[in-house]
């Protein structure tokens, strides 16, 4: 399940990307399928990189020299300066107390004119999950914050970027989580937690037309990743 749309980057062969926060490597699987693109991904837990490399292995034809996963905490990346020509950053600054740190070094690491993609979750699905359950918005380690558009958009307009695209995505996903709010977001054993797991597995993997265009038409309505692409003035 791709958040970043990478049509929209047009990446070439030898472009350098990073993807910062990769957990169990979604877009890392979807850079390994770009012909020449050399590929990062860093996250702070070891269990997370170890999956992300297992199913990069299972892809065939991917070259390895391509590819490079570390543990690595977001607030210190250890990279050079503009070292790299795309950043992807998705559903992570919501985690991280400190987020303006996190978002100096994406800029940090990126270079001039690069593209830099930002999701986080979308206000309004997220604001009704806090309303819902006090312990959703109080685990350990989970959303520290809800962030409005404006809020993005004027942080990285200091760093002097350009953001030329917003669209919305996973609307599906939305009624899910409200759900596991509304019965308990560690919940697996209610049924229509169970249920609406396993149609959104079964469209994550049978992708069918109908499915896909209803979640395109709710997407502006009710999205619940946000996702904003940059260009580094």
């Amino acid at each position: 399940m791709l958040t970043v749309d990478f049509n929209e980057l047009k990446l070439q062969s030898g472009d350098v990307v990073l993807d910062a926060g990769c957990g169990t490597g979604r877009h890392l699987r979807g850079l390994a399928g770009i012909p020449g693109v050399k590929y990062f991904g860093i996250d702070r837990k070891q269990e997370d990189l170890d999956k992300a490399s297992a199913s990069l292995n299972e892809i065939p034809g991917v070259e390895a020299d391509n590819c490079q996963i570390q543990k690595a905490d977001i607030r210190q990346l250890p990279f050079a300066d503009a070292f790299f020509d795309c950043v992807i950053c998705s559903e992570v600054l919501e985690h991280i107390p400190d987020h303006e740190q996190a978002v100096g070094e994406l800029v940090r690491v990126l270079k001039p004119e690069g593209l830099l993609v930002i999701s986080v979750p979308r206000y309004f699905p997220e604001r009704i999950c806090w309303l819902l359950s006090r312990a959703y918005r109080n685990e350990e380690g989970g959303h520290v914050r809800i962030y409005k558009k404006d809020k993005i958009l004027n942080m990285l307009k200091s760093y002097g970027f350009k953001c030329w695209k917003i669209n919305h995505k996973h609307a599906l996903h939305v009624p899910y989580w409200w759900i596991k709010c509304m019965v308990g977001h560690k919940n697996e054993e209610n049924l229509l937690v169970k249920y609406y797991k396993i149609f959104l597995e079964w469209d994550i993997m049978k992708k069918p037309f109908w499915v896909r265009r209803l979640e395109e038409f709710l997407n502006p309505l009710m999205g619940k990743s946000i996702v904003f692409y940059f260009r580094k003035g």
